[in-house]
């Protein structure tokens, strides 16, 4: 059961990501990438802050009473990883277009083994790999891809997915160790808050009549996607290694593509098609292979 609603958590969660793409994009129209995205993840804080007191606050003694420095320092690194990788993904939206974006964001899916493999040593199910080939092929058919100029954003794109994958890995070491998962994220949407507000301070312009003017991208990116989608990711990781998991989490082109045909009525070609059942065929790879060699 506990599986299960890890990756039912997983679905909603990628499914939040992918429609907020939209949403990263058109929010940007009066305010800079820094300033979206401190006000973006501190509303998630304010969203998620609540039900750390309602479900969390007694649960802190029990959970710190081993090593409470090993949960700010993990804390600290999920935070920064946030960070950086959706300060990167941001940014590149000013210099690339949605379809190269959500194409190199899914380079985490390879980098998350392969980073495992390398720092970790761990033995991974033969499975992913396959599953991480047919989730870039569906990635590069869903964005139509050899239809674009490749830009220097994409390049701040492919960084930013490293930092994704680093995210990803250390979640997946703290879901194991402490069970708070709304404090944790309280905790990183904060830290990206901070960031991102400092930066934003020095390099833009902070108008509170342009924060209001792009206030509901803003709503929907902050309580969904920054504040709630990453509590669904923590949860997810509970029961899901972070190779499967990064394979999972790169639905959110499928969703994207959808949200864009179903939101401002764009074609969706064969090719687009397509690359949503090789993504889709690459999920159940991941997930169904290593069950069976369990059965037998």
């Amino acid at each position: 059961m506990s599986k299960t609603v890890s990756l039912l958590s997983a679905l909603l969660c990628t499914f939040i990501w992918g429609t907020t793409f939209i949403a990263q994009d058109t929010g940007m129209d009066d305010i800079g990438p820094f300033t979206f995205n401190a006000v973006r993840f501190f509303v998630g804080f304010l969203a998620i802050t609540p039900l750390v007191f309602l479900f969390e606050i007694k649960k802190f003694k029990s959970e710190f009473k081993l090593d409470h420095k090993t949960f700010v320092t993990l804390s600290f690194f999920i935070g920064v990883s946030l960070f950086l990788g959706s300060a990167l993904q941001q940014v590149a939206l000013l210099y690339t277009d949605v379809a190269n974006a959500a194409f190199f964001t899914i380079f985490y899916v390879p980098m998350v083994p392969i980073i495992i493999f390398l720092f970790k040593r761990k033995s991974i199910h033969w499975s992913v790999w396959p599953s991480v080939i047919l989730c870039l092929i569906g990635g590069y058919l869903l964005t139509n891809f050899y239809d674009a100029t490749v830009r220097l954003g994409d390049t701040l794109v492919i960084l930013g997915a490293l930092f994704w994958s680093t995210h990803i890995i250390f979640t997946g070491i703290i879901v194991k160790k402490y069970n708070l998962p709304l404090t944790l994220g309280a905790i990183q949407t904060l830290i990206v808050a901070v960031f991102s507000f400092l930066i934003a301070l020095i390099y833009e312009e902070f108008i509170f009549e342009n924060i209001l003017k792009e206030i509901d991208s803003i709503l929907y990116a902050g309580i969904l996607s920054g504040g709630f989608a990453f509590v669904l990711q923590i949860y997810a990781q509970k029961n899901i290694s972070p190779a499967p998991a990064a394979i999972i989490f790169s639905l959110e082109g499928v969703f994207a593509t959808i949200a864009a045909w179903f939101l401002l009525d764009q074609i969706l070609g064969i090719n687009n098609l397509l690359g949503c059942f090789f993504i889709l065929c690459g999920v159940l790879l991941s997930q169904l292979l290593p069950l069976a060699k369990k059965i037998n």
